[in-house]
Order: structure tokens, then sequence, then C-alpha cells
């Protein structure tokens, strides 16, 4: 069975409340105009692309990495973005989205086409492309993981201990008021909560107010379910597939048939995972929650967004050194002003065992 028939059948098992591989995707229209957020992000993207880039191509003995995504600086707004985009859109619909990154054996690599064809006509490297052994989507966050995990980490203990404070409190204080028999149930629940279940209790807060002891203990359930909220909060960093880019990267999947990759890039660690475990974790609504949360992303454009938890991924670089950043000024039309920021340089340090453990390679 070829990489795309293996996709193939994943599809089938995805709920079409999630995607539906029946219908064409639906053709989006040009932005208007760009925001200085839009264009920061942009920015960043393009240093996490270039980060990879040169990681891999100053590490690798045996692979090369080549530039293949849509890469133009022009922006909404700006003259000529109407056709460039939509340009873009005619090329979605007929190969699909392009990855940023290209992997090529470096005897497959052609060094007369060098290490850029994101300009060059599709029609014109079609049998090129289809010699890559993997095609890596980059996408990068603003954040420190290891900080980000530590603090979630002390967030949730936090707050367990609290939660089983007040718990311990309610049943050594109120047992009483909780045997009236319309009350008992809470009785079960209290016994019922534990490091191990805390994550997936439910329960409906109370609001006594018939009696001062009455009051102070509906107080006490809203405590209680204050914490046990706070502990069943999302505390993972995720790599972020939007929705509407699945059907366009198993379009490019099916014309090349190349394995295809998210990369995520953050400024001390990035981590990877194949398109394909992508769409068997969307087989399984089971693992919704502890693998991935489905959600409209503002950092997104507010687009739905898959939110897979990297703690189930590869990582791809155990350390990364932030880069320079610097503040730029963009003149637009009729003389607005967009000030943005721009990142360069850094560096990435990559976990080779990891990284050919996900592309599947033995020499890197």
């Amino acid at each position: 069975m070829t990489y795309f028939n293996e996709l193939r059948e994943l599809t089938k098992l995805i709920p079409e409340t999630i995607v539906d591989f029946s219908i064409p995707r639906d053709r989006t229209s040009p932005p208007t105009q760009a925001s200085s957020m839009f264009i920061s992000n942009k920015e960043q993207g393009d240093w996490a692309e270039d980060l990879i880039f040169r990681a891999i191509n100053e590490t690798s003995k045996n692979y090369v990495a080549v530039r293949y995504g849509k890469s133009d600086d022009i922006v909404a707004g700006e003259k000529g973005f109407d056709q460039f985009y939509n340009e873009f859109q005619d090329e979605l619909d007929t190969i699909g989205k392009r990855p940023d990154l290209l992997i090529f054996k470096k005897e497959d690599f052609d060094i007369n086409l060098d290490y850029d064809i994101s300009n060059i006509p599709h029609s014109e490297i079609t049998d090129y492309v289809k010699k890559s052994i993997a095609g890596l989507e980059i996408r990068s966050s603003a954040f420190l993981i290891d900080k980000y995990e530590q603090e979630m980490q002390d967030r949730t203990t936090t707050h367990l201990e609290q939660a089983l404070v007040v718990k311990n409190k309610i049943l050594e204080n109120f047992t009483d008021l909780l045997e009236h028999p319309k009350k008992k149930h809470f009785i079960d629940i209290l016994n019922s909560i534990n490091s191990e279940t805390i994550t997936s209790i439910s329960f409906r807060r109370p609001s006594w107010k018939a009696t001062e002891r009455l009051q102070e203990l509906s107080l006490l359930f809203k405590d209680l379910k204050d914490n046990i909220a706070i502990v069943q909060k999302r505390d993972y960093l995720s790599i972020t597939p939007k929705i509407e880019d699945v059907k366009v990267v198993y379009k490019w999947a099916e014309t090349f048939n190349v394995p295809h990759y998210y990369f995520q890039v953050f400024f001390d660690k990035s981590y990877g995972i194949s398109f394909k475990n992508i769409l068997t974790l969307l087989t399984d609504p089971e693992k919704e929650g502890d693998y991935y949360e489905i959600s409209q992303d503002i950092k997104n454009q507010n687009k739905t967004t898959v939110k897979i938890n990297t703690r189930n991924t590869n990582q791809v670089a155990y350390k990364i050194i932030e880069p320079e950043h610097k503040s730029v000024r963009r003149e637009m039309g009729r003389g607005r002003l967009l000030f943005y920021v721009s990142f360069e340089k850094g560096t990435a340090y990559l976990d080779i065992d990891s990284l050919t453990t996900l592309l599947n390679i033995t020499d890197f």
C-alpha cells in the first residue's frame, strides 16, 4: 500500500463533523489589508522555517533541505497581492499546499535548482518533488516550552491540593447537611474525587441560601469547582495544523505521494509529528482532550485548529538559541504605516535520534 493509500484509508474513519473529505474545500477570498500582528507572525514563521532549514543542512551528511513553500514578501493591501493570492488558491486546487521545506537524499539533490525552488512553477518540478523523502510544514509559537511546562505543572499541583483540602473540609464539617435525601448524592461525588479522577469530575454547583451554614457550604462547593476547573484546563503547548489545511495537505500527498510532517518551533525547543499520525488521532474521538483538542485559535485568525499535545510527539530540536529581533517600519498604500517585529539568526540543535525516528530514516 502506498503512502497516499494509507492516508486515504484513514480519511474514511475521520468523522465528517471534523473534516468532510467528500466535499471540495472552500476557496477563500483575498483579505483586504494586513495588520502589524499578522506580519509579525509571518516573520516569526519565516524565521522558524529558516532555523530548521539551516539546522538540517549544517548537520546532515546525507540529506539536504530545500525551500519549497510559497515565500513571496507581499501582503494584503500591497499592489499585486490579489493576483498572487488567487494564483495561490489555483495551485491549492491543482496540487495542494506546498510544505515549507522538502528533504532530499544528497544523490537526488539538483545542484542546478539550488536550495530554493519556491518560485518555480509546479509543472516544471513535479518529477523532482516526487524524489523527495519528506515535506515539512513549519509552524512557530512564541513560547519557552520548558518554562511553560513547569508553570503548568506547578499550577495543577497547587489547585489539586486546594481542591482536596476543600473536599475534606466539606466532608468533615458538613456531612450532616448532605445526609438530606436531596443532597446525599454530593457525598458520593466528594468521595469519588482524588488525584486520579479529578480531571473527569463534573457536577452542578449548588446555591443553597436557606441558612448560614448552607450558604457557607455553597461557597465551599464553588471554591471546589473553581479549583477543579483549573486542574482540568489544557496544560500543554501544541502543534497546530488548521482544519482548512488538512484537505490541501492531503491533496499534496495525493499529487506527490511524499510523506508530510508538521514541525512546531518554540523559542527553546522544537517538536514534530507526521501528517499520517495527525489523521490517525482524528479517527479516535476518545483521544480528544488528552492528545488533542479542536478549537478556534485567535493566533490563527480565529480559524478552527487542531491543537496536538507536544508530549505525544517527537522532539526535533533539544535546544534552540533565540534569534535576534528588531522593529521594522513598512509603508502601505495611502501612507498607512505598519510596525512589526522581524527575526534573524538563532540556532537549532537537532535531536538526531528522535528526528530520524520521526522521518523513518537511519543515515542522517
